[in-house]
């Protein structure tokens, strides 16, 4: 199966059936230009995206407004597992972070049951957020549960640049 390449060190699976349906699917996060690798994740949420409408209503066209989508809001991303040996590195990456200021790049990929990535989401400027593990129960005989939450500035490819100033806005109708 042929792959093609993605950032964070992941590849995109161009599978059509197998690469598009997960039955027993985890996310695996990449930090780009890292010695640290966080390894593959049970449940990934928060890849969520909201815009606030931006509104213009001109003089003449009251009743008519133009409505333009606002800035992106996003959510913090929560990642769960179980306690395992890549909890270590997660460790080891927070006493880093926690030292240093930097806004990371890395990705999340959805990953098929061979552990090929089939969707990838780019996460710009991103760090950690919170992190806990389950408390412990000798008795209970339950899985510790790892969480890791990050925060970041997106995963769209959305970016302004003044030189690529996107699509011409509408012009207002003329007046009758």
């Amino acid at each position: 199966m042929p792959e093609r390449p993605a950032a964070g060190g992941l590849a995109v699976d161009d599978d059509t059936f197998f690469g598009s349906v997960n039955m027993a699917h985890r996310f695996a996060v990449a930090i780009d230009h890292s010695r640290y690798q966080l390894g593959t994740w049970a449940t990934a949420s928060g890849l969520h995206v909201t815009w606030q409408v931006a509104e213009y209503r001109s003089g003449d066209r009251w009743n008519q407004p133009f409505v333009f989508p606002g800035v992106p809001q996003y959510e913090h991303i929560r990642l769960t597992r179980a306690a395992c040996r890549e909890s270590q590195t997660v460790q080891e990456w927070l006493t880093e972070t926690s030292r240093r200021s930097t806004p990371l790049t890395g990705a999340i990929a959805l990953t098929n049951w061979e552990g090929r990535p089939t969707v990838t989401w780019q996460l710009k400027e991103f760090f950690p957020a919170a992190w806990s593990i389950d408390g412990f129960d000798s008795a209970g005989g339950g899985v510790a549960m790892e969480t890791l939450e990050l925060a970041h500035s997106g995963f769209l490819d959305d970016d302004f640049a003044p030189a690529n100033p996107g699509p011409v806005p509408l012009t207002p109708a003329p007046a009758y």
